[in-house]
């Protein structure tokens, strides 16, 4: 994914992407679905993309947040939200933040909320003394996410081959996907959990209470059939805030055929 390589000054001073910041503010959102897919022979869709696109609702939740902080702390408050929107180094400043440490999967890992987050900044004008908590790395000498990666996208520790990655391969990547990941799909459609569905930080957590991410039963109750025979106004019915629209109907095709080829 070249383009992480750009706006590096951005990514690492976020005065220089929002001038005047002399503080960040991160947070967190669960996303973990109280329910999962039901028909087990069905292509899997990443949990991430269960409901209504993320960049909507977390946005929504921050601008609230940052007008919350202005009213009733700090009246001269300027600033900006993100969440996976811009140069910034997300899973870092959660780090710094004290809310969980990165894993050995490149996912951000919190003791309470495990990796299924969704991580949101503001970037504001105004200093605030706060000393927030050294959270440790606690992967210990666990290797579940790096011997479950069905393609080997993690090559060491904390080290993603991003063009090996079945999330990468399945919505960002152009094109025909490489025969050389045939039968290694793990019958993934849209993104890939694997590497989380195996984590120990992953194994007792509390569903989401958010409405957003909440899946309609139609969605639960999709059969394999009825993927492989979707129509696009279809596709775009279902998925018309979802995540899913970043491949869209084309990429979606894609996957489809690439998972019954093999």
């Amino acid at each position: 994914m070249a383009y992480m390589e750009n706006y590096q000054e951005k990514r690492v001073d976020p005065g220089k992407l929002v001038p005047g910041t002399k503080t960040v503010v991160s947070v967190l959102l669960n996303y973990y679905p109280e329910e999962i897919q039901r028909h087990k022979d069905t292509p899997v869709i990443s949990k991430y993309a269960y409901g209504r696109d993320y960049h909507f609702t977390v946005r929504e939740k921050l601008k609230e947040l940052f007008g919350f902080i202005k009213k009733n702390i700090y009246p001269e408050l300027e600033g900006r939200w993100f969440t996976d929107s811009a140069p910034v180094l997300d899973r870092v400043w959660a780090v710094r933040a004290g809310l969980g440490w990165i894993g050995k999967n490149g996912n951000l890992i919190s003791k309470k909320w495990g990796s299924f987050v969704f991580i949101g900044e503001l970037m504001l004008n105004v200093e605030i003394d706060d000393e927030p908590p050294e959270i440790k790395n606690a992967c210990g000498n666990c290797t579940r996410c790096i011997d479950a990666c069905p393609t080997g996208a993690i090559v060491k520790p904390g080290v993603i081959d991003g063009g090996r990655c079945i999330s990468y391969l399945t919505i960002e990547h152009k094109g025909n996907i490489p025969e050389e990941f045939n039968g290694k799909f793990r019958n993934r459609v849209f993104g890939c959990d694997i590497c989380q569905d195996v984590c120990p930080w992953n194994s007792k957590l509390t569903s989401t209470t958010e409405p957003d991410f909440k899946p309609s039963e139609r969605f639960l109750n999709l059969t394999s059939e009825q993927m492989m025979e979707m129509r696009e106004s279809d596709f775009n019915e279902m998925f018309h805030e979802s995540p899913l629209k970043r491949t869209g109907y084309n990429g979606f095709r894609r996957n489809i055929l690439f998972l019954k080829k093999n």
